[in-house]
């Protein structure tokens, strides 16, 4: 048997055209960067088959074929590896490879795992459709799916009896010792074999290159299911074990329909099983995949990054509303955060309490469910709320323990970018989760209050006084950051009119961090070192120095405090007559 190393078969990949190669067969017409044909794998009359040439791969929209050159050759021509790889090889100019023995004996025993699994999936395939699983066949088009979606994911049935399968892959030539490697036979306690799947709807998992790698079953309904004779009652899904094909920790369902939907554009949507993934497919979200039984796993988040080819990779986690699924949506929250990193990041949505993205596609339609991924919300507010709803924080202990429990969020981020945005994020959503336990624009000093006439401020404008006395604020804790402290939450409070402002006041939420001395040149070198000097040249400018004073000259810490609250009390009063909010 001939074997073939990956940069050989890349090397054909490279010389051969894919629309060239497939245009010699079928009539195919230019779509933008893209070529359309109807499909030759099935009937239709609109065309749904696509041909990339760039990506070097086609795909058919409605049956699910899809493949490179190699897949074109093998199943267009229904010649077999070995022969494809001759035939394309000659095409190309290439001399086959010769191969040591060893390297024969390694892809012999891979092909045949893989061929094995693929013979199972067709078995089972026909065994759907056949008159004596009839209930079976009813009750599967009953749940919403077509014939053709069935075809798209291979779906297929495992009968009651236990040697059917074991008997079609012996006719083929396999041996047990294949079949238990592949996880699809077992053998009871005097060495009879039987099947591990056994009266339930199959549904064959793919590898990303659409190869057959496992199974998850379904089980039929009580009423649907021979007569057991005693009390076992299943479980509702079964998936395959590991295998040398399969790694349920690493592997997504519908990974490779998923892979070419996000090349196209479409989101990446975790749902929580395959009836999910193919409904979802079914209305149009041709980017759903699931995890395969088990919670999400660091390696299949980094596989859903892997999916996206934008900058920015946001996966969609898509859980039910009720407690179970806010758990496991801070199960993944968890599990990602070690990983977070620029542009790399998960967001969540929740469907209504009993609802999964099957039942709900199927009662409100696709357009229901295109909104609700609309609003599906970032990581950091997802966190952020679950520390928070419902819950009320009306001491300075209870609020210091919540600082803490986020602050453990952050810590585990390695990546000290998006460490220190999430640090920011957080405070602000702080400072306006408390802001209505301050009486804002009030001094803290019995028997006077403060209105703009108390301020000096030279412009001519209201406008421009505001601008300046968010300036003084800024500059005065700039200067004096030992009074961060006390000024804090309303400083996050602030709606601030200029960037420049915003993102010192951004920056200075960071001051809590032991690796920044609270001293005015420490911290500016801080904020040099991170990009800001420009905007602190804008904020620590010579007119903002003259108007107040107070920022040069002073060292009472209560004098400080007391103007910071003069200019604090003018921009309350001059959002009030605007009607304006400064949270």
């Amino acid at each position: 048997m001939v074997t073939f190393s990956p940069r050989f078969l890349d090397e054909i990949r490279a010389r051969i055209v894919l629309s060239e190669l497939i245009g010699r067969k079928v009539k195919i017409t230019r779509a933008g960067r893209e070529f359309k044909a109807c499909c030759p794998f099935h009937k239709e009359k609109t065309p749904s088959f696509t041909i990339n040439d760039d990506k070097a791969f086609y795909h058919c929209f409605g049956c699910g074929a899809h493949g490179d050159v190699i897949g074109w050759t093998m199943q267009y021509e229904n010649r077999s590896f070995p022969e494809a790889i001759e035939q394309l090889a000659t095409m190309a100019g290439l001399e086959i490879p010769k191969q040591s023995p060893q390297e024969v004996h390694r892809a012999r025993e891979q092909k045949n795992l893989y061929q094995l699994m693929d013979d199972a999936t067709q078995f089972m395939e026909d065994q759907l459709r056949d008159i004596k699983h009839r209930a079976a066949y009813d009750y599967i088009l009953g749940r919403g799916l077509s014939e053709e979606t069935l075809c798209s994911f291979r779906v297929g049935y495992a009968s009651d009896d236990r040697q059917a399968l074991y008997h079609h892959l012996k006719s083929k030539d396999y041996n047990d010792a294949q079949m238990i490697e592949a996880g699809i036979i077992r053998k009871d306690k005097n060495g009879a074999p039987y099947a591990f799947f056994r009266e339930r709807i199959m549904f064959p998992v793919s590898d990303k290159r659409g190869r057959i790698v496992a199974f998850g079953g379904r089980i039929l309904p009580d009423h649907l299911l021979a007569p057991s004779g005693g009390d076992y009652k299943p479980a509702k899904y079964i998936n395959s074990i590991d295998t040398p094909l399969f790694h349920k920790g690493r592997m997504l369902y519908g990974a490779a329909h998923a892979n070419y939907a996000a090349r196209e554009g479409d989101p990446v949507i975790v749902t929580e099983g395959y009836m999910d993934v193919i409904s979802a497919w079914q209305a149009g979200l041709r980017g759903a995949v699931a995890p395969l039984g088990t919670a999400l796993t660091e390696e299949q988040i980094l596989e859903l990054w892997r999916m996206i080819p934008e900058d920015n990779k946001m996966p969609i986690l898509c859980f039910d509303g009720d407690a179970a699924g806010r758990r496991a949506a801070l199960r993944a929250a968890e599990r990602a955060l070690p990983l977070l990193k620029a542009g790399h990041s998960l967001k969540f949505m929740f469907l209504p309490d009993g609802e999964d993205p099957d039942t709900f596609l199927r009662h409100n339609g696709a357009n229901t469910f295109h909104n609700l991924l609309k609003q599906a919300e970032p990581l950091v507010n997802f966190l952020f709320q679950h520390e928070t709803a419902n819950k009320d924080f009306p001491t300075p202990e209870e609020r210091a323990g919540l600082n803490h429990r986020l602050d453990e969020y952050v810590k585990r981020i390695p990546d000290r970018d998006v460490q220190y945005y999430y640090q920011s994020a957080f405070r602000q959503k702080t400072n306006g989760l408390f802001q209505n336990s301050f009486q804002t624009g009030k001094s803290r000093f019995k028997g006077k209050t403060f209105t703009p006439n108390n301020v000096k401020i030279q412009n001519d404008t209201n406008r421009s006084r505001k601008n300046t006395a968010e300036r003084i604020l800024i500059a005065t804790i700039l200067k004096h950051p030992q009074i961060f402290v006390e000024v804090e939450e309303r400083l996050g409070m602030l709606k601030l009119s200029h960037p420049a402002l915003e993102n010192i006041r951004s920056a200075l939420f960071t001051i809590g961090d032991p690796e920044i001395k609270l001293d005015f040149q420490e911290l500016k070198s801080h904020l040099i070192s991170v990009g800001l000097e420009g905007d602190l040249s804008y904020t620590l400018n010579d007119s903002v120095l003259t108007d107040a004073g107070f920022i040069e000259t002073s060292q009472d810490v209560s004098e400080i405090l007391q103007n910071w609250d003069m200019y604090w009390g003018f921009i309350e009063t001059y959002s009030q007559k605007e009607g304006l909010h400064s949270s």
